[in-house]
């Protein structure tokens, strides 16, 4: 069974979300507070892999609102499921009746129960003209035998045809209806055969058709029951993920092997347990070996081990090729993940690794466990804000993973562009909250400036990784002149244009002191050293651009 659409009702900040359609892997965007987690959480109520539950009304029902308005038959959840081609089979041969079903439906409520229905059911009917007309010949023909028997069993044989004929007239409860003409044909047959009366091979026939009629309708309604039982057993479970796993880098075997027999693992247990799964490990027989001392095989095991999940991880993270080995040290088990290169390799536990990288590492143990055998294997995986200790790309890794190594649906919600399938515009979906609408959800990628952003960005750096970008550099502008001077760096002012003046009038112009240039060492600088002033010679110097050099006469004072 595969979800096809779902809507929510009732819960939290939902009053209705509209039907929300949903495909093999679908993203849903939203500013924060807009209700996307409280989305996830409502559909994860229907079926999930903990167990069923109630809701909680005082929790769960939406708080503007009076809270005798929540019964137990309020709705929550709705939800519509594909069959293929085997499940419609199966289908039908529970309800013969739904042999053209393709879609089936599942709802839940504040209380436990849980309604299944089935989306193009055909409708009980009857070609009553065809019984009347079957009657019509089989009655007279049953009176004919009577006459031919004992008197005795005669009247027995036309009291139960009379019973016959009045059980035959329809009424519009079928159901009631199919129950007394099962009851009445297959007295009528007793009757005959006591009797010894025979009919001829067509009466028979249709007889016995009218009986495998009723009796159909008969067993319509108990085996309406049960398809509707098999589609609430069908249900894929969910597995809704907020916090996720820690896998600490070392475990002491002993203490998780205590906790197991006693049904008491910490989260972090089980998830040491989930990566034994997944390396192949028997934290069993490790101890066992222990306690022989085989440290030989001890050491074979989590070699062997460490190579199958480092392949694993160079497969799925991108960014740099690490390597995964296992160490044991008596009872305890340590991760070490090391990054080799041609010049050195360096070994950190787990716990040292980066955050995105633990994060990573902990998520591909906990789904590849769960889903291959675990308690997700065919479940509808539902990750609220999955890679956010992510590197962008990183992240456009983990929803390539999404796509490609996971058989199950996901539903996630998320802010960042690189975790938006651009390329699949079709299975994104935009949550908004309205003052007195609450979270609504468009299926056609709707909503404020916010709302739309990481999708707008998504599309745009889709844009950018399949077109050549051309970066142009701007030219880089000269520093400004500057002098080093005993108090310091001080900038030049750009010395202005020198007025000209004819030889006639010309004056020998005296140039103010200047101070020498200093250049900056450890003892302590000298005072400036004054510059007799110098005559500029008194010949007209021709104007010049002001970035080209002007040469100056200069004579001795």
């Amino acid at each position: 069974m595969r979800l096809a659409s779902f809507q929510i009702t009732n819960f939290r900040s939902i009053n209705d979300s509209g039907l929300i359609d949903s495909t093999q892997i679908t993203a849903i965007l939203g500013r924060n507070d807009s209700g996307k987690s409280n989305l996830l959480r409502a559909l994860h109520s229907l079926n999930p892999a903990e167990g069923l539950a109630e809701l909680s009304p005082i929790k769960d029902f939406p708080r503007h609102r009076r809270l005798e308005e929540c019964t137990g038959d309020t709705p929550v959840v709705f939800t519509r499921w594909s069959l293929d081609e085997s499940e419609q089979a199966e289908l039908a041969a529970i309800l013969p009746r739904a042999a053209g079903v393709r879609h089936v439906t599942a709802a839940r409520g504040y209380g436990t129960a849980r309604q299944a229905g089935l989306e193009g059911l055909t409708a009980l009917s009857l070609d009553v003209s065809d019984i009347k007309g079957k009657v019509r010949k089989i009655v007279p023909a049953v009176k004919a035998a009577a006459e031919k028997v004992a008197e005795e069993a005669k009247a027995t044989l036309e009291q139960e045809t009379d019973t016959f004929d009045a059980a035959m007239i329809m009424s519009p409860d079928y159901i009631k209806w199919s129950a007394g003409a099962v009851k009445a044909a297959q007295a009528l047959r007793k009757a005959l055969a006591v009797a010894g009366a025979e009919l001829s091979d067509k009466q028979e026939q249709m007889l016995a058709e009218l009986e495998d009629m009723a009796l159909s309708i008969s067993n319509d309604t108990p085996a309406l029951a049960r398809a509707q039982a098999w589609v609430i057993e069908k249900l894929p479970r969910f597995v809704y993920v907020d916090e996720y796993p820690a896998l600490p880098g070392r475990q002491n075997i002993a203490e998780y092997l205590g906790r197991q027999g006693w049904g008491q693992l910490t989260p972090e247990q089980q998830s040491f347990g989930k990566l034994c799964k997944v390396a192949g490990l028997d934290p069993q027989k490790l101890h066992d070996l222990l306690e022989k001392n085989d440290q030989a095989t001890r050491n074979q095991l989590v070699n062997r081990a460490g190579s199958v999940v480092t392949a694993e991880i160079r497969r799925l993270w991108k960014d740099r090729p690490l390597k995964v080995r296992f160490n044991l040290d008596g009872q305890y088990l340590d991760t070490l993940v090391s990054d080799p290169n041609g010049a050195y390799e360096v070994e950190v536990n787990l716990d040292e690794r980066s955050r995105g990288f633990q994060w990573f590492f902990s998520f591909y143990i906990a789904f590849f466990a769960d889903t291959k055998g675990g308690r997700a294997e065919d479940a509808v995986l539902l990750l609220d804000e999955p890679g956010l200790h992510l590197h962008p790309h990183s992240q456009a890794d983990l929803l390539a993973h999404f796509e490609k190594d996971f058989g199950n649906q996901i539903i996630y919600t998320t802010h960042s562009p690189f975790m938006v399938p651009a390329h699949r515009l079709d299975s994104v979906r935009t949550a908004s909250l309205g003052e007195t609408s609450g979270t609504t959800v468009s299926n056609a990628a709707e909503g404020d400036e916010r709302t739309l952003f990481p999708l707008k960005a998504a599309l745009a750096l889709s844009r950018l990784g399949s077109e050549p970008v051309a970066v142009k550099a701007e030219p880089t502008k000269p520093a400004a002149a500057k002098t080093v001077t005993a108090e310091g760096v001080k900038p030049v002012r750009a010395a202005k244009p020198a007025e000209v003046m004819p030889a006639a009038v010309a004056a020998p112009a005296e140039v103010a002191p200047v101070a020498a240039v200093v250049e900056p060492v450890a003892a302590p600088v000298a005072a400036p050293v004054a510059v007799p002033p110098v005559t500029v010679a008194s010949t007209p110097v021709p104007m010049v651009a002001p970035a080209e050099a002007v040469a100056e006469q200069v004579e001795p004072g």
